[in-house]
């Protein structure tokens, strides 16, 4: 590759590596011979006597006896021969079997060629294949069928391995050690190891006869109980089996061990398991297991039942129960007898002698009883379902919904699983006893774990044939798991045993893999496979081996070889590959030196060729792997291989040292980590086991964080042994990529050897190491590696656990040293200088965190003890402290003691017997200039005291504020004591900010005291948004300023005795609710309004009655201190009541207006909550009283009651309304005559009510505030519009916040109301415009003072008049209340734009143009309305659509009668026709149509035509219904009357002049026929509201028309 041209120096360094030795046997004599090839080796693969070769490019060449060469002279080769036929092929993997090879391609193709008399080369029909020929590896379970990519392959004497991408394992050829469910061989076509399907296989080997595979564990279970077993312990099978039929599926659990079985001493016969399942812990379903055996037995399963069965009429009652209910077609019976089935035979031959229909009864109430046992058998058939192809799989489907929908009782599944868990040991066989049966059929009940622990995926797959679980990668080192191999590992092996090569403790065979439990947790990473016996290389540098040993191939003279022994090696050499032959075991390893070493254990080979095979097996062997001696000559070995006699080894030369420094790395990262595997074996574990009692968590953090130290360290050896052996790419360095990760780890394993020094815990662990050890602790010594004498044992300690530190250093050199290799400017060169720095810096780090912490115990030794106990924490470091007097309190006595010590994470002020601690997080401090003071002084801030301290001098006071700054800065940023490197180069921030964000808890403030808060603070002051919480658990959420509630805040107080919360949320100043607020009492009720210092005070609306009522009453008026005073409306919806009046201190007090829903109506004084005093009292049918009241409705004193009819009683009353009236007085009968008197009654209603300009000053004087007014109109204008702007921009500023509370309009008006209209000198038409329509904007956004205003009170006018305040004798007030706001308003417009004229006066120089409202031309006396102001052409546009509804519907009850009338009047007159009606109303007969417009054509007006004549006049007047303003109303008039002249005119064909006499009965057929419903009301809401200045000029007098109209109407004499 590139970068290896890069580091050679040469284009071609094909002599520099990848040469190939070989040689045989271990003798001196021996001298490898080179195999010649022009180009770099890259992987050799040795069989029994031949050898096929890799080499650079992807070429291929064999070497050795080649027999299925058919066109060679001599079937011997001397030289490679190249396997042209893969020349087009890129091929990347190369395998050797006894006599047949095989190749893996890039494209992940796979060739094989030799003898394939066993299928060993997967081709039927051919015994020999000469030359490299494609096996498809074809998955034909998948749909549809999918050709598998292969990774690697394995060669053995009669089959091959394959192991596919998907890391699942294929295999072919002839033997048990296939691991195939088959018993006829040989098996022509790959085959998938089902047995392994699953799981993740990293590598396969192949023996002669045996097969080895490398798998990764299984993640740790999610559960750690156990599940009941759902396989067999030996064969790996599912005890419960499915069977799809076509209605129905079987689940069987009669099961027969197709393994052979083991003896054992108290089980004479029956099938032990010879390794517990592995799936055990898997929370995934083994599906490929299933599907296997439901394939298998989906055609037999019925034969097979009856067959195993002890009675005919038990296979009899089974096909009964099947077949003869499944007809009756439900879906619960075919559930009945699904689970029947399920549920074992078994029942069914013990109730063998019930009939039929007892059976099914007796099925039914199983069903019930054993419900949920059901439930998870219907989970196995669910299963069936996702992996059976089932022809029936909707229906099943169905059932299978419908019976979900039913419920579960309420026990747990796994809590009787759990207890029903002992039973789960015995496992009966088929024939067993029938009573015994009967006991055991409420463990049959229970379900195998697969059931509960089906993947949730799985279940959502059922569209998929295939649900494969993908088991995760096991916990540890989470973001480098792609990068780094697993050390979680485990070996499987198959195949023949007799030599003892699968490693199970006996000789037994076994067809199906079965897992090496000896070597479960001892982190294999490699295995190899001799003939007759097998290698594990595992990460700890060391090599298993089991098997034959005739000739001492295992490297020791253990027995039993049936079980993995550690071969025999001295100490120090650390084995990193394994080659396997025929009767010997090739070792690569390290040694003292960098360069690798050999050793050789097994048979020696003669030199002698012409040996027989008898000589040969008697040869001498080695007891032990012995060091081979030329292997020094050899170069840098990467890798070895050996097959039948032979040994190979490939090897590089040092080119410009890289090769030496990355053999240096991987030595020293293997040897670092045996070196942490020893200090956890050796000392840890046995430190842990003695039970030690200090600091025994600090210990278990330190093992914990050691441990992961170590597994990164583990995987990083592995990851950079097979970097050797296969890319040499530096860039694939985890040690480069994924730097941060090495860092963090060592960082954080640093950290807890520190909170252990620090805690005085090495010195705590001297005396167990003494017990543990002995008194010298050699062990101890040994491992510290310590080259100083006579050392304290906890110093020694303490140097063993820092001994990562010196291995980062060991990283930055080896990095620096491969760095060298490189161009400078090269990327790889640039990549490797920083990364080395990191590691460098890292160690500089880690060494000065080392020295703060043995200065902090050494600071701790010599502390009086009493304080120590509550200020010494693990993570806690000494910075500095002022035991020399360096430091004072300011003013402190003479003889009192100050002692200050600045730890990590809080400054300590100590004295005599007490100390106080501040938290770094919320300190600051600020050096005094020493100018005038000539002092050295610091001052020190801190949320509740702040103190001055004084240095000896300037060099102390910078130390101490340097220090300080520095702690406060880093405990801000979070790096607490694990701080992170300081980034190099960055020069730190000198000083912490000011503005930060801290925690703290109060101690002393009598407010917050044991109040904790959270947020943002600004010089010891909580400032900007906080969280506040009380132990009390009130908690305030908002926004503070200078350490008060300030702005915007949530505020809850929990109500103990209501279990509900008080919740205010609103505007806070200093500290209290201050501002417009919600408050949602405990009690329901809701105050909505303004408060002040806590307390309601202003307007504000409280809603009170239960929570759930949909109308509870509401008050809703002026507050003063949490009490009702001044005005206010009260809507009692329990009396059904309103009060519209004056309140003081909570009661009604002064005058008011009550109305009920009865139509009563009252207004007069109110005394102590009560009517008291002088009153009005009407009733629905005009009944008055007008008198003195002592209580509600209740008549008491002097008064007159006046009867409908005019009639009246003058006297002394008593008596409550309603109810009988005690009376003494005169009764009148007014005469016709007697019209003075009559006068004299007329009631003035209003009069005792509240005046309209008193009511809702409090919602004004709020307005008035908001621009900056004490009171209204004093003030100055541009405090006003300052004030105006910061509100808008407030609002604006949430909205960014918070974007969807506002429409785009809304978002619109507010950007226009930005701009304020100005403007100098007297106001023109122009201005007035421009303020018109900012005015028009402003009411439009509640954010602008005047909207909110507008706002408020159209809530408080609805509130007033709609419901029962719909009454038609509050109409004037109404009125009036309107009038009031418009001259309120007004007065805050005049205020805002002071150049305005007032009320009625007239703009400057008015526009050439004529007025708006004169287009006939004719000029007046009247000023023209556009050039008055008014308030109620400013304003009632804006205000009079908002309260139109409730001020309307007031109108029309006033005028129900006289509307009646009116109506009932146009009714009639509206039968005639146009000609008749004309006539009949008096209309000259020159202005009657002649020709009318329908429809587009002009048709004659015939004396039947109706609604024809003026229509468009009639339809202009019809929209003055859909207008709101007056001025609006009068508007439709004046169009009105300009159609009736536009037609007359057409008629006349000459201009004229109107006389009233003419227009008035033209005017009255346009009103009759515009048949408006509420003419009356229309009429009296103009007059009521017009602008007075119209009220003589031409809109007056056409509305004076119109109103004679309506009048006329209703007295018109029909004849």
């Amino acid at each position: 590759t590139d970068s290896e041209k890069k580091f050679c120096g040469e284009e071609d360094g094909s002599g520099e590596r990848g040469l190939l030795h070989t040689w045989r046997g271990y003798s001196y004599s021996t001298t490898p011979e080179r195999v010649l090839l022009s180009r770099p080796v890259l992987q050799a693969a040795v069989g029994a006597r031949h050898g096929v070769l890799l080499v650079e490019g992807g070429q291929v060449y064999s070497f050795g006896e080649l027999p299925w060469k058919q066109n060679q002279t001599s079937s011997v080769a001397t030289e490679p021969v190249l396997e042209a036929v893969l020349s087009e092929q890129r091929v990347v993997f190369v395998a050797a079997g006894s006599v047949h090879s095989g190749v893996v391609t890039e494209d992940g193709g796979m060739h094989m060629w030799g003898e394939n008399t066993h299928g060993q080369c997967g081709l039927s029909g051919l015994s020999v294949i000469p030359n490299p020929t494609p096996v498809g590896v074809l998955d034909s379970e998948a749909m549809p069928p999918q050709t598998v990519k292969i990774l690697e392959v394995a060669c053995g004497d009669q089959h091959t391995l394959a192991l596919s991408a998907k890391h699942e394992v294929w295999a072919w050829g002839s033997g048990c050690q296939l691991g195939l469910n088959t018993s006829t061989f040989p098996v022509w076509k790959p085959q998938k190891v089902e047995h392994l399907a699953g799981r993740h296989v990293l590598q396969v080997a192949c023996g002669a006869t045996h097969s080895l595979a490398l798998v990764r564990c299984l993640p740790p279970p999610q559960e750690p109980r156990n599940p009941p077993q759902d396989k067999c312990g030996q064969c790996h099978q599912m005890l419960y089996t499915m069977t799809d039929k076509e209605d129905h599926v079987i689940i069987s659990d009669g099961h027969h061990c197709p393994v052979g079985v083991e003896l054992d001493s108290n089980e004479t016969t029956s099938s032990k398991p010879a390794s517990e399942p592995q799936n055990e812990s898997s929370p995934y379903p083994d599906e490929q297991a299933v599907k296997a055996y439901l394939k298998r037995l989906s055609d037999h399963a019925l034969a097979e039942h009856t067959t195993k069965t002890p009675s005919t009429l038990h296979s009899a009652q089974v096909s009964l129960v099947q077949h003869s209910v499944t007809p009756m077609g439900s879906a619960l019976n075919n559930l009945v007898v699904s689970c029947a089935s399920a549920v074992g035979e078994r029942v069914v031959s013990t109730y063998e002698a019930l009939s039929l229909r007892k059976v099914i009864g007796y099925w039914v109430s199983v069903f019930s009883s054993f419900y949920t046992e059901c439930l998870h058998y219907l989970y196995l058939m669910f299963l069936a379902l996702l992996l059976g192809r089932n022809r029936n799989s909707n229906l099943a489907m169905m059932h299978l919904t419908r019976f979900f929908m039913l419920q579960v009782p309420g026990e747990r599944v796994e809590e009787r699983l759990r207890q029903e868990e002992p039973m789960q040991g015995k496992k009966s066989s088929s024939l067993g006893d029938i009573r015994e049966e009967e006991a055991e059929l409420s463990r049959r009940l229970s379900l195998p774990g697969l059931l509960f622990q089906v993947s949730p995926r799985l279940l959502r797959r059922t569209s998929r044939h295939r649900a494969r679980a993908i088991p995760l990668t096991p916990g540890g080192i989470p973001e480098a798991d792609a990068h780094l191999p697993s050390l979680q590992t485990e070996v499987w092996s198959w195949g023949r045993g007799q030599e003892g090569q699968l490693g199970h403790g006996d000789l037994l065979p076994r067809t199906q893999p079965v897992c090496v439990k000896s070597l479960n947790g001892k982190e294999v990473l490699r295995v190899a496979a001799g003939a007759h016996h097998s290698l594990a290389l595992t990460a700890q540098s060391q090599v298993f081996s089991w098997g034959c040993n005739t000739s001492g191939q295992l490297g020791h003279m253990e027995s039993p070889t049936t079980l993995p022994h550690l071969t025999k090696l001295s100490d120090g050499i650390r084995v990193w590959d394994i080659g396997a032959g025929q009767q010997h075991t090739l070792l690569l390893a390290d040694g003292d030196c960098i360069q690798p070493i050999l050793y050789y254990s097994g048979q020696q080979v003669k030199e002698v060729m012409e040996q027989t095979e008898e000589e040969e097996q008697t040869g001498e062997y080695t007891q032990q792997p012995v060091l081979l001696p030329f292997c020094m000559n050899l170069g840098y070995v990467s890798s070895v291989g050996a097959g039948g006699q032979t040994c190979a080894a490939l090897t590089d030369r040092n080119v410009m040292g890289f090769i030496a420094s990355l053999h240096e790395l991987a030595a020293a990262e293997r040897k670092f980590y045996c070196k942490l595997s020893n200090i956890n074996s050796l000392l840890l574990q046995p430190l842990l086991k003695l039970g030690m009692t200090v600091c025994v968590w600090l210990l278990q953090n330190l093992i914990g964080r050691l441990g992961r130290l170590s597994q990164l360290t583990g995987q990083n050896s592995a990851s950079l042994t097979s970097f050797l052996r296969r890319s040499r790419d530096i860039r694939g360095l985890v040690i480069l990529d994924d730097a941060h990760l090495f860092l963090d780890t060592h960082s954080e394993y640093c950290s807890a050897v520190g909170d252990l020094l620090v805690m005085g815990g090495f010195q705590a662990l001297v005396k167990p190491c003494h017990d543990v050890f002995g008194k010298g602790a050699e062990v101890v010594q040994k491992l510290s590696e310590c080259s100083e004498e006579g050392l304290p044992l906890a110093d020694v300690l303490a140097h063993l656990f820092y001994l990562p530190i010196k291995h980062l250093h060991e990283y930055g050199r080896l990095l620096l040293k491969l760095a060298t290799c490189y161009e400078v400017s090269s990327v790889d060169y640039q990549k490797l200088q920083d990364a080395c720095s990191k590691y460098e810096s890292m160690a500089l780090h880690l060494k000065r965190r080392r020295k703060e912490a043995e200065y902090t115990l050494h600071f701790w030794k010599s502390f009086p003890g009493k304080m120590t106990d509550s200020l010494r924490k693990p993570s806690r470091r000494l910075i500095c402290e002022s035991s020399n007097k360096a430091l004072t309190l300011q003013n402190a006595g003479r003889f009192s003691v100050n002692w200050f010590i600045l730890f990590n994470d809080a400054l300590v002020h100590a004295q005599f017997s007490t100390h106080h601690v501040f938290p770094l997080a919320t300190l600051w401090v600020e050096p005094i200039s020493e100018e005038n003071t000539g002092i050295y002084g610091l001052k020190v801030t801190s949320p509740e005291e702040s103190f001055t301290l004084l240095a000896s001098c300037p060099a102390e006071k910078a130390k101490w504020l340097r220090s300080i700054n520095q702690a406060v800065e880093q405990a801000l940023s979070g790096l607490g004591h694990d701080g992170i490197l300081p980034s190099t180069g960055v020069a730190q921030r000198a000083d912490p900010p000011i503005s930060r964000t801290a925690s703290y808890t109060f101690y002393k403030d009598s407010r917050l005291k044991e109040a904790m808060y959270e947020g943002r603070w600004v010089s010891g002051k909580p400032n900007g948004r906080g969280v506040v919480k009380w132990p009390d658990e009130r908690m305030y959420t908002g926004t503070f300023k200078n350490g008060l509630e300030d702005g915007f805040g949530d505020y809850v107080v929990p109500n103990k005795n209501l279990n509900i919360c008080d919740h205010y949320q609103g505007q806070w100043k200093d500290g209290k609710m201050h501002g417009f607020g919600t408050f949602r009492y405990a009690s329901g009720e809701i105050y909505e309004g303004s408060f002040q210092d806590n307390m309601r005070h202003g307007h504000g609306m409280l809603r009170s009655g239960k929570l759930n009522s949909t109308s509870p009453s509401v008050f809703i008026g002026q507050w003063q201190y949490d009490k009702k005073s001044g005005y206010g409306v009260f809507d009692d919806i329990t009396r059904g009541e309103k009060y519209m009046g004056m309140w003081l201190d909570d009661q009604r007090q002064g005058n008011a207006v009550v109305v009920t829903q009865f139509g009563l109506y009252y207004e007069g004084a109110f005394s102590n909550n009560k009517m008291m005093g002088n009153g009005v009292l009407l009733s629905e049918d005009d009944t008055t009283f007008e008198g003195e009241f002592s209580e509600d409705w209740t008549l008491n004193g002097k008064g007159v009651l006046t009867m409908p009819n005019k009639d009246y009683i003058e006297g002394s009353f008593s008596g409550v309304w309603g109810t009988g009236l005690k009376m003494s007085g005169s009764y009148y009968k007014p005469s016709l005559y007697d019209s003075d008197k009559e006068k004299a009654h007329a009631l003035k209603l209003g009069r005792l009510a509240v005046h309209s300009e008193e009511k809702w000053k409090a919602v004004f004087l709020e307005c008035w505030n908001r621009l900056g007014c004490d009171s209204p109109g004093q003030g100055q204008t541009t405090t006003a519009w300052d004030n105006i702007a910061v509100a808008l921009t407030a609002n604006r500023r949430q909205q960014r916040d918070s974007p969807e509370l506002l429409s785009r309009s809304h978002h619109k008006t507010l950007e226009s109301l930005e701009f304020i209209p100005q403007h100098v000198g007297p106001v023109t038409l122009e201005v007035y415009h421009t303020i018109r329509r900012y005015l028009v904007k402003a009411c439009d956004t509640p954010l602008h003072p005047l909207g909110r205003l507008v706002e408020t009170l159209v809530s408080v006018y609805r509130m007033t008049y709609v419901g029962v305040g719909a009454n038609r004798r509050l109409l004037p007030q109404a009125v009036n209340e309107i009038k009031s706001y418009l001259n309120r308003i007004f007065q805050l417009v005049r205020f805002l734009f002071p150049d305005l004229p007032e009320e009625g006066g007239s703009l400057a120089d008015p526009p050439k143009e004529k007025g708006g409202s004169d287009p006939a031309g004719k000029q007046l006396e009247s000023p023209k309305p556009g050039c008055v102001v008014s308030s109620s052409a400013l304003l009632l546009p804006v205000l009079l659509p908002r309260l139109y509804p409730p001020l309307f519907t007031l109108y029309a009850l006033e005028k129900e009668k006289e509307d009646d009338v009116y109506w009932e009047c146009v009714l009639r007159l509206n039968k005639q026709p146009d000609l008749a009606l004309l006539a009949f109303l008096g209309v000259q007969q020159k202005f009657w149509p002649v020709t009318v417009t329908v429809h587009g054509e002009k048709q004659q007006v015939l004396s039947s035509t109706k609604d024809s004549c003026f229509a468009s006049a009639v339809e202009t007047l019809q929209q003055i219904s859909t207008t709101f303003t007056p001025s609006d109303k009068l508007q439709v008039i004046q169009l009105t009357f300009e159609e009736i002249t536009q037609e007359v005119l057409a008629l006349l064909k000459q201009d004229f002049l109107w006389s009233m006499d003419d227009l008035f009965p033209v005017f009255l057929f346009v009103v009759l026929r515009a048949r408006i419903r509420n003419l009356g009301s229309e009429v009296s809401l103009i007059e009521d509201l017009m602008d007075p200045c119209v009220q003589h000029g031409e809109h007056g007098i056409m509305f004076t028309t119109l109103k004679a109209c309506y009048y006329q109407i209703q007295h018109e004499k029909i004849t």
